[in-house]
């Protein structure tokens, strides 16, 4: 598909997530050799009505040159003028854009099938070439008669992530250490706080954020967010940004400091909003973004060819985030230092996402802020539209592993996942106003 029609579909995603009714276009798709059964049914088993017209959006933005314009044309033919005519003006906005509706003539033969498979090439074709007329329609009915009895075991719901808010999102910013707590100051982190409070309200979320927590204020926080009313939400958000360190658990290794020197067990953090102390989020996404160190090892990697990477080296204000540890011959001057980490939770619906492998320091530049925090945020702003979380977080670890502190020590974010669908953010639309907060 060409790069502006994609551009489209991401600008009027959330149109047409709410207004595309899939179910009248589906024949037509299939027709016209945009989606194969299979795609077909893939799409169907995705969810509810918007889980398909997103699953078919995504899907669609994978097809050939003609797809669009065939879309575009399935909607006027279903009579879903308005959301058509939104699309094909959508290009308007680029003088370079054009969108036409393009009339596809009846396949009268297979011969003519042939030849127009040839013209608009729609790319990957696997099923063969369906035969003309009402034989052909039959034939198309039978299959997916045949599929839609047949469960697939790959097949993945997305969660609903429709709510306006969608969820609320706190942000606990720990900064400025007391001195008994034998605690650098986290010079850096307002800006990583900055980026994300950007961030997940531009992703519709209610953000708050807290700054300076001693610990018993911190599990304070975390239980009164617990303990709201998240009926009308689709989701909740927790972001830790403090020193961290590794801590004996039986199930989630690692911790995170209130500014006291007192810290608070990554376990105790997501337990507050499992399905039974948090009723009112069970069978929803809660999502931990924790930027602290998981210990105090620093990671030196290894090598590999050096055409497979582009290795990136830190800024020399590097720091980290771990607690003081015994002086050591590798240890770095004052200006570096590293933040924590943890492991999977048992109950459901649960993701964690660490800037750092537990044991292992996590780097911080006290201009720009913390690598996987400045990486996350873009990552998010360029392929929220489009991709799942799951997926954005593995390209967070891809870039993240390629930089260096000092030109010598790794960094390697990592997840805890048990999320049970496939989990896709609201992204703004140009044009439209910005969710409103209370």
């Amino acid at each position: 598909m060409e790069e502006g029609h994609k551009k489209i579909l991401q600008r009027y995603r959330i149109n047409i997530v709410t207004s595309l009714d899939p179910s009248s276009v589906y024949d037509r798709l299939l027709q016209k050799g945009v989606f194969t059964p299979e795609m077909i049914e893939r799409i169907k088993s995705s969810g509810t009505p918007r889980d398909q017209a997103r699953q078919l959006a995504r899907d669609l933005a994978t097809r050939g040159s003609r797809a669009f314009p065939l879309f575009l044309e399935c909607l006027q033919d279903s009579e879903q003028h308005s959301l058509a005519e939104l699309l094909r003006s959508g290009g308007s906005m680029s003088n370079d854009l054009i969108l036409p509706v393009v009339r596809t003539p009846p396949v009268s033969s297979a011969v003519d099938f042939q030849k127009q498979i040839k013209a608009a090439p729609i790319h990957p074709l696997h099923s063969p070439g369906p035969s003309p007329g009402a034989e052909n329609r039959q034939a198309q009915t039978e299959i997916r008669t045949r599929m839609e009895g047949r469960k697939r075991r790959d097949s993945l719901q997305s969660y609903k992530m429709d709510a306006t808010p969608c969820g609320h999102c706190l942000i606990i910013n720990n900064v400025d250490f007391e001195p008994q707590s034998e605690l650098s100051n986290r010079t850096g982190s307002n800006t990583d706080c900055d980026r994300l409070e950007r961030r997940f309200k531009a992703l519709h979320f209610l953000v708050e954020v807290r700054t300076n927590l001693k610990q018993r204020r911190l599990k304070h926080e975390l239980s009164a967010l617990s303990k709201k009313d998240h009926s009308p939400y689709d989701c909740c958000v927790v972001i830790i940004l403090s020193h961290g360190t590794e801590v004996n658990h039986n199930r989630f290794p690692g911790a995170v400091y209130g500014v006291d020197g007192q810290y608070v067990p990554v376990q105790l953090i997501t337990n507050y909003f499992n399905g039974k102390h948090c009723p009112s989020l069970q069978g929803k996404p809660k999502l931990f973004f924790i930027q602290a160190c998981g210990g105090g090892e620093k990671d030196q990697g290894f090598e590999v060819p050096s055409d497979e990477f582009e290795p990136s080296e830190g800024g020399i204000d590097d720091q980290t985030d771990a607690i003081p540890a015994s002086s050591s011959s590798d240890s770095l001057s004052t200006s570096d230092e590293p933040d924590a980490g943890a492991t999977l939770p048992t109950p459901s619906d649960i993701l964690v996402s660490y800037s750092t492998f537990p044991g292992y320091v996590s780097w911080r530049d006290t201009q720009s802020g913390s690598w996987y925090i400045e990486t996350l945020d873009r990552i998010l702003e360029e392929n929220a539209a489009n991709e799942d979380l799951v997926t954005m977080l593995m390209m967070v670890n891809n870039e993240v592993s390629q930089n260096s502190a000092k030109g010598i020590y790794k960094q390697m974010p990592t997840s805890f996942n048990s999320l049970r669908k496939y989990l896709h953010f609201q992204t703004s639309t140009p044009g439209q106003n910005s969710v409103q907060h209370n």
